[in-house]
């Protein structure tokens, strides 16, 4: 590791916002966890001391409502996804220094202590306000569990907190057409005392913090401004029931989620710390703290992270950010991604089709310090792949290792035979480094694989395939081919940040104890090195293809889980008689049922309406049912549904089931009487 002068060494504290326990990861999410995964390992590689802290969203009604739907406690349901998040993130290669929780001891005690002494500061105020009330469901409404039109563009199916199409903040109660989404019904208003952190009176602090030392990037300050007009004061309280932190002597009162959402990054390194010698929680977050400290976050949160946050935080007397940076939304091949095209890819089923270092290198090659949206273009994303990474990256090494090895007893040459080529790989350094400090990852990159130009054009030109075969020029091959797995070395230092496993293959095959920032210039001479192991595989769009039809299953199968479980959902838009008497539903002899090789889930069926008339159906039941079980069996089925081509073939209606699901699920079996083809009333 490089070894810095104390003067020189940066404390630095680094987060992402915190992924919310109502949800899995996908793709989406994962651009600024790689984002900011890289910037972090850039500067470890550098020498700096860096932490990187995270920590799940735990509280609020979603979570409460989605774990009693499932049947679960709110802290099993949160221990399970906490599970399944660190499992996506580890095959991300996301190397987070802590991964902790919102719903933790220090989450608490921080949330509660930062309150207290904001209330101390005379920065809590509370009155009585009406609120939207569910009459159904008896329990007052979150802003997310509040949908209509926007009061300021008139955008149709808004939440109740912001607009996704105008970026207006608002109340619940502003909304036009309010609809409660528990229930489906139309919300009253109810009385209920709320307690208010008094943002307004932070406002001259807010317009000098975004104005100066680069707090935000340019656009969300010129955006800020436009909202700096505006405060009012934050409602920072959420009556019962509600999954979260009580306020200290009020019952029946909670902290609204977005208080200690944000806490959390305090409250994951805190824990860090508590277990790490050495390590001081003031000496990052005290006011006078000379430690840096970086959010890096979606532009869909920047209001919440650019105007609570800091001022929570003056409120408080804790230090401010160093810097707030955002980044934008992530389409698939140009469009927002889709469950139905399959393009809403969840991390966990992209890591078992690809490699993770796949996406993480299309991911820096596009990335700017800017807030523009990144589109993953699936074909492009194999083209670039295969071309930079395998076609010149790895061809480096593959084309110069065999000779190394096999003429030259696995030892590099004595010297460097053009060490002013070298010199161009060694001496962008500093202007990659400064790339990867201003997060323009995409330069850095672009900077990198010209070099691997040339380092490919150097070794195509001498051919040492044919240099090898002539004792006069021998020792020339063996010069050439050690100046290009010196090449290959500097590169791939260049790239430890994105490609860490790749960097750790090298780091074998070199024989190095470590890829530090500086061992760039450090060439390798008359030095010994390992048999060259294949390093990465080209994409093959089959692969793509997979993913794409496993993302539509999985979707599709959640769909019909969430289907199974007791009713909670708002209820649909009435139907007429006539609209189902549509259905035609008939008794069905299952003459035939197998399992399906590769999916988790269903069996397939072949049903007999009687009159030669047979049908397939592909149905959820494999965790009910051994398929020789139902064979012979009557059920009942939908014959009119249109078919569905699936990736396992054609789907020709539905086989009605009852129960929770899983196990739990039982098939309609009429009585004996009944015969394949009859008509259902």
């Amino acid at each position: 590791m490089t070894t810095l002068n104390k003067q020189d060494k940066r404390k630095i504290l680094v987060t992402s916002a915190l992924p919310y326990a109502n949800g899995d990861i996908h793709i989406g999410h994962l651009l600024e966890y790689v984002q900011t995964d890289i910037w972090v390992r850039f500067q470890k590689l550098r020498g700096h001391d860096c932490y990187y802290v995270c920590a799940d969203d735990t509280h609020g009604t979603p979570v409460m409502l989605r774990a009693q739907k499932e049947g679960k406690t709110p802290e099993g349901f949160i221990a399970e996804q906490k599970n399944n998040h660190e499992r996506d993130f580890a095959g991300a290669l996301i190397g987070f220094d802590n991964f902790h929780s919102t719903h933790s001891v220090e989450s608490k005690e921080l949330t509660q202590s930062i309150y207290l002494k904001l209330k101390e500061n005379g920065h809590i105020s509370s009155k009585t306000i009406n609120q939207l009330f569910d009459p159904e469901k008896q329990m007052f409404l979150p802003d997310r569990f509040v949908k209509g039109t926007c009061p300021k563009c008139d955008s149709d199916d808004q939440y109740g907190d912001n607009c996704d199409n105008c970026g207006a903040t608002y109340n619940p109660t502003d909304l036009k057409n309010p609809k409660s989404v528990v229930s489906g019904a139309t919300p009253v208003l109810k009385e209920s005392e709320h307690f208010f952190f008094d943002l307004k009176g932070f406002e001259s602090f807010l317009r000098d913090w975004l104005s100066r030392d680069n707090h935000v990037q340019s656009e969300v300050q010129n955006k800020m401004n436009e909202w700096l007009d505006d405060l009012r004061q934050w409602d920072i309280s959420r009556d019962a029931p509600y999954f979260g932190w009580e306020i200290p002597d009020e019952q029946g009162k909670y902290f609204y989620v977005w208080l200690d959402a944000p806490i959390g990054y305090m409250a994951s390194f805190k824990n860090l710390c508590d277990r790490t010698e050495g390590l001081n929680f003031d000496d990052y977050w005290n006011k006078n703290s000379g430690a840096e400290v970086y959010h890096f976050i979606g532009k869909d949160i920047i209001y919440f992270h650019t105007l609570f946050w800091p001022s929570v935080l003056q409120g408080s007397g804790y230090r401010t950010p160093t810097a707030v940076w955002a980044h934008g939304f992530v389409t698939v091949n140009g469009q927002k991604m889709s469950k139905s095209k399959g393009t809403f890819i969840k991390a966990k089923t992209y890591l078992e089709h690809l490699n993770p270092e796949y996406l993480r290198y299309y991911y820096a090659a596009k990335l700017s310090r800017r807030i523009d949206d990144f589109d993953l273009n699936l074909e492009d994303f194999a083209q670039r792949v295969n071309s930079d990474l395998i076609g010149k990256l790895v061809n480096i090494a593959s084309r110069c290792s065999g000779f190394i090895t096999k003429q030259f007893g696995s030892k590099l040459s004595a010297s460097i035979i053009e060490p002013e080529l070298l010199a161009e790989f060694t001496s962008a350094s500093e202007q990659i480094a400064q790339h990867y400090e201003q997060r323009e990852f995409a330069k850095a990159i672009k900077q990198i694989m010209t070099l691997a130009d040339k380092a490919n054009a150097y070794i195509a030109e001498k051919e040492p395939w044919k240099l090898v075969k002539n004792d006069e020029t021998k020792e020339l091959a063996h010069q050439v081919c050690s100046l290009g797995i010196n090449m290959f070395k500097v590169l791939v230092t260049y790239l430890a940040p994105v490609l860490p496993v790749l960097t750790d293959k090298v780091q074998d095959f070199l024989k190095l104890d470590n890829i530090a920032w500086d061992s760039a210039q450090d060439p390798l001479v008359d030095y010994e090195i390992n048999k060259f192991k294949p390093m990465m595989q080209r994409i093959e769009m089959k692969s793509i293809e997979k993913m794409i039809e496993d993302s539509k299953e999985d979707l599709a199968a959640e769909a019909d889980k969430t289907a199974q479980v007791e009713l909670s959902d708002p209820i649909k838009d009435e139907i007429q008689f006539g609209d189902f008497d549509k259905i035609d539903l008939r008794i069905a002899k299952i003459a035939k049922a197998e399992q399906v090789k590769g999916a988790d889930k269903l069996l397939r069926l072949q049903l007999d309406l009687g009159e030669g008339v047979t049908k397939q159906v592909f149905a959820g039941i494999k965790a009910a049912y051994r398929p020789e079980d139902l064979e012979g069996k009557l059920t009942v089925m939908v014959a009119n549904l249109a078919p569905r081509k699936m990736k396992f073939g054609l789907s020709e209606g539905m086989v009605l089931a009852a129960g929770p699901g899983g196990s739990d699920l039982w098939i309609l079996n009429p009585d004996d009487g009944a015969k394949p083809g009859m008509r259902v009333k």
